[in-house]
């Protein structure tokens, strides 16, 4: 695979079926393989604002005004202004001066406030005022967020400077309906009140002698598990906790009450239970209740009404427990508030798209029309059957789909939902031959099985026996039909398939927005709801503080989404034999990058501009796309193109961790063309970046040395004696398996079995190469150590790192900013590590956090034993050194790291550790793997290369 086209991959996320601006970017003139890419900036492409037909005209770049009425951006015409001011004020849309336009969500958290809105938020938290008006939300469905219900904290307490640079924030997750996930407990995290905040005094000063009998009314869940599954109405029932549960430890069981063997009815939702638990637990609470009406199907949800009975405390002290019970009390009932936002019937997965669209429209309004907002929040209002079936198309492969195909369980009626699909636009119902072209065609011959491809080819009398594959009856058909043939075939293909749909165009493309919006990235997407609902992925707990827009206006999202387009054209190019197309999109990528301003390019890679905010640029996109391309062109052999498109990279991104690769490369290919004295000076300047690093530096030191002979250079550079340092060798042999150039070097183990060299390494170090216990880990284990060791380095408040809620690390790892903006806190944590105190650290952060997503940390690899072992034999100044040096590069220094961790102890629980890199026959070590063992050399550590080759056979 080429250099960059993974990172590629990744990016672009799921391939989207439409592309807005594909015509657009394959009908420019560009040049063909027989051009070169210039070096020049005299070439500018068609504004891709030309190609987003699909999207309101409202987004166009003519001049938009706020609307004194409801705040949004509307078109400057005056025909415009006038028809959305009488439309918002028949409406009754008035927005008060008092209104709050923060977002307050766990999944997100508030945008950066506008000065319009500072100052009456600025007086409701220093107690100047108070906002005694319910706040209205911009998306309608979801409930109104009062002054009452607000958690109002300063962002940074600590820091002056942070006070003067950011804006208040306010975090309400708990408030969220919408928010069934992640709902924080626990006492000491819980922020407190502003005095001045209108709290009712039946929220927080509210007792346990208070709430008995006081009522909530829920439902029984998970009635496939249930014991009894007949239920009389009015039914006795009680709550018991069920802490041996396998998929949720906080699980309560619904029992019944008028039996007495307590058979289970099924169990109280998750998002409750999470609240309920602890009350049960330690507040001693007890509640029993009645069924309020049987469901129709026996495993649907019972509605139930359950009241609270306070028991005795055994002599525990009502008051250690009492700010414990105010805060799951009043997270209890905003829970069992929120389950009335949503039908009965709703299934979880349309309660998780909702969730996604809400968020996204409520803290994005400015980066949709007002014809997208109106399409897109036209969902909520579609029968339950319709929502379902879209959802489950939009996730499944597509683009077509058989309507004879489409059957759910959960759909009574899939030809009316697909009606009501087809009448407001989210999909398109094909039943007319006439209405397909060429690539609808060839699409819907996918969606027939090998018999009825047959059966069309034999009704045609031709190419009955073309094969049995599919793929080739497909390509026999369509050349039948694109040479006239066959000009029957689209209604042949119809009539087999029936009735066919798919996602509308305007809808994938808006649900694509959304879901990248929600996300920020291309991996994730609906599936991550439903891991966490199963229980398979818990993420970590985090404060997202914002105070900065990823993108700032339309323009910078519909240019970053243009982007996009390209990067997935040109991976999709690369799959194809021609390298035409390609060519095209690289000359694209370099075109988009050369016609930015150098103003806009200093700007967003500018030293003191977040450098993660550059992750969702327009241009950090093309700069992939280039960069992947020097290495087609380099696999084409095409060395001066690949010079003018490193060149321009290198004069572009000044301040990117890539220049160390692009520096390199650039050498490389003028040598490569015979230009031994400028490869040499590329060189010497590389090493004059600071943002040249680990392998790449090395890398270029070793070609000066060798390049930099006389008469080029007379003078032996300083750097020369701590590049030719020898690293300890050690020589194993083993019985080979197989040692063919371009396989994996396979052989005999002491035990008799296959296998690596690895594994024979380690079979070595634990018998005669010294009793050495230790894993194959390279990367994995160091990374999970650091992991551990400072998770709450991590995951501690900083602006603008954490998003939403489904991040495993903070925006910043792998950007220098991540230690200087808590250079303070990761140097007192390496310090206890240096003082020996990382074992007791390394067990306390399993204990807390293990199952939880964290970037780099493996829970299944290795053991706490494992760990353990290593940590203790690593000892506090070598793993502090190892700490510091992931935390200042985590991008660079992530990866080449030794094959082997190796360890034993002494006497006195006294040990050592040992790192080894394995090498097969005819390998050698990269200068990322060599970089390392230096580094770890100079830190202390025992390293060595352990050469494996193979038994020489006497003859």
């Amino acid at each position: 695979m080429l250099n960059g086209r993974e990172s590629l991959i990744r990016l672009v996320g799921k391939r989207r079926h439409f592309l807005p601006n594909r015509q657009s970017l394959l009908s420019d003139p560009f040049a063909t393989h027989n051009d070169s890419i210039e070096n020049t900036e005299a070439e500018k492409l068609v504004d891709s604002k030309e190609a987003t037909k699909f999207v309101s005209e409202s987004g166009s770049s003519e001049k938009l005004v706020t609307c004194p009425v409801c705040g949004h951006k509307v078109s400057g015409e005056h025909n415009d202004i006038n028809s959305h001011l009488d439309a918002c004020l028949s409406r009754g849309t008035k927005r008060k001066l008092t209104q709050q336009t923060l977002l307050q969500s766990n999944f997100w958290s508030q945008p950066k406030i506008s000065s319009s809105e500072l100052e009456p938020l600025e007086k409701n938290v220093s107690g100047r005022g108070s906002d005694k008006s319910l706040v209205q939300n911009a998306v309608p469905g979801l409930p109104d967020f009062g002054a009452a219900e607000e958690n109002v904290i300063s962002i940074c307490q600590s820091s002056q400077k942070l006070e003067s640079d950011m804006q208040t924030h306010t975090d309400d997750s708990s408030e969220n309906p919408v928010n069934e996930y992640w709902i924080d407990y626990n006492t000491d995290t819980t922020q407190q009140l502003s005095p001045k905040n209108e709290v009712p005094k039946g929220d927080m000063d509210v007792t346990m002698d208070e709430i008995c009998g006081v009522s909530l009314e829920t439902y029984i869940v998970g009635r496939r598990f249930s014991d009894e599954k007949t239920l009389l109405l009015g039914a006795s029932i009680s709550l018991l906790r069920d802490p041996n549960n396998d998929k949720d430890p906080n699980a309560i069981k619904v029992v019944s009450a008028d039996s007495g063997c307590c058979k289970s009815l099924g169990f109280i939702p998750r998002e409750l239970a999470q609240c309920l638990s602890p009350l049960i637990e330690k507040c001693r609470l007890n509640f029993e209740g009645h069924v309020c009406s049987i469901p129709k199907h026996p495993f649907d949800c019972v509605p139930i009404q359950i009241v609270c009975r306070k028991s005795v405390f055994n002599g525990e002290k009502e008051s250690e427990v009492l700010e414990d019970f105010k805060c799951l009390w009043k997270v209890a009932k905003r829970v069992v508030e929120s389950a009335k936002n949503y039908p009965l019937s709703m299934t979880k997965y349309q309660q998780n798209f909702c969730v996604l669209i809400h968020e996204v429209l409520r803290s994005n309004p400015h980066l949709f029309s007002e014809d997208e907002k109106i399409f897109m929040e036209s969902f909520t209002s579609l029968s339950n059957d319709s929502q379902r079936i879209f959802i489950r198309l939009y996730t499944r492969k597509g683009p077509w789909f058989r309507m004879s195909n489409i059957s759910y369980a959960e759909v009574l009626d899939p030809q009316e939902a697909v009606k009501g699909l087809s009448a407001t636009g989210y999909v398109c119902l094909f039943e007319d031959a006439d209405e397909l072209d060429y690539n609808d065609i060839k699409e819907m011959l996918n969606l027939l099985t090998v018999c009825e491809l047959r059966d069309i080819s034999c009704k045609f009398k031709k190419n009955c026996n073309s094969g049995t594959r599919k793929k080739d009856l497909i390509e026999a058909l369509l050349s039948l039909y694109k040479n006239g043939l066959c000009p029957k075939l689209p209604s042949v293909v119809l009539e087999k398939t029936g009735a066919c749909i798919q996602i509308s165009s305007q809808a994938e493309s808006l649900i694509w927005r959304a879901e990248r919006l929600f996300f920020l990235n291309g991996e994730q997407d609906l599936s991550t709801f439903l891991l966490v609902d199963l229980g398979i992925v818990k993420y970590p707990t985090y404060n997202c503080i914002i105070s900065e827009q990823i993108f700032s206006g339309r323009d910078d999202l519909l240019a970053y989404e243009e982007a996009i387009e390209v990067a997935q054209l040109m991976d999709q190019a690369l799959d194809g034999n021609n390298a035409d197309v390609p060519l095209r999109f690289i000359k694209i990528a370099d075109s988009r990058i050369s016609s930015s301003s150098m103003k806009a390019i200093k700007s967003s890679t500018s030293e003191s501009a977040p450098k993660f905010l550059f992750y969702f640029s327009a241009l950090w996109v093309y700069s992939k796309v280039v960069s992947l391309g020097v290495s087609f062109l380099e696999r084409e052999h095409r060395y001066n193109d690949a010079i003018n498109l490193l060149k321009r990279l290198l004069s572009c991104f000044t301040f990117d961790g890539r220049r160390g690769y692009w520096m390199l490369r650039l050498s490389i290919n003028l040598e490569h063309i015979g230009y031994l004295n400028e490869s040499l000076a590329v060189a010497e300047d590389g090493l004059q970046d600071p943002w040249v690093r680990a392998g790449s530096r090395m890398a270029l030191q070793k070609r000066i040395l060798r390049l930099g002979k006389p008469p080029r250079r007379w003078k032996t550079p300083s750097f020369s004696a701590s590049i030719k340092r020898k690293i300890t060798e050690v020589h194993v042999q083993g019985r080979p398996l197989n040692c063919e150039i371009g396989m994996k070097n396979r052989f005999y183990g002491e035990d008799g079995e296959q296998c690596g060299v690895e594994q024979l390494a380690l079979q070595y170090y634990a018998g005669e190469g010294g009793g050495w216990q230790g894993v194959h880990t390279e990367s994995g284990i160091w990374l999970t150590i650091f992991g551990l060791l400072m998770w709450d380095i991590i995951f501690s408040d900083a602006p603008n790192v954490f998003r939403t809620r489904f991040q495993t690390a903070p925006l910043d790892l792998g950007t220098d900013s991540f230690y200087l903006m808590r250079k303070s806190c990761i140097e007192s944590q390496l310090q206890k590590i240096h003082d020996g105190m990382a074992e007791e650290i390394l067990i306390m952060s399993w204990e807390c956090h293990v199952g939880t997503a964290c970037r780099g940390v493996n829970w299944n690899r290795h053991s706490l034993t494992e760990l353990r072992a290593a940590v203790s034999c690593i000892g506090g100044p070598c793993l502090a050194s190892l700490c510091r040096n992931l935390a200042q590069d985590y991008r660079s220094w992530s990866s080449g790291m030794p094959d082997l961790l190796l360890w034993r102890f002494n006497q006195e629980y006294r040990g050592e550790a040992k790192l080894v890199e394995v090498k097969g026959p005819r390998d050698r070590l990269s200068e990322q793997q060599r970089a390392w063992l230096l580094f770890l050399m100079d830190c202390g550590f025992n390293t060595e290369v352990c050469k494996v080759s193979p038994v020489q056979m006497s003859v």
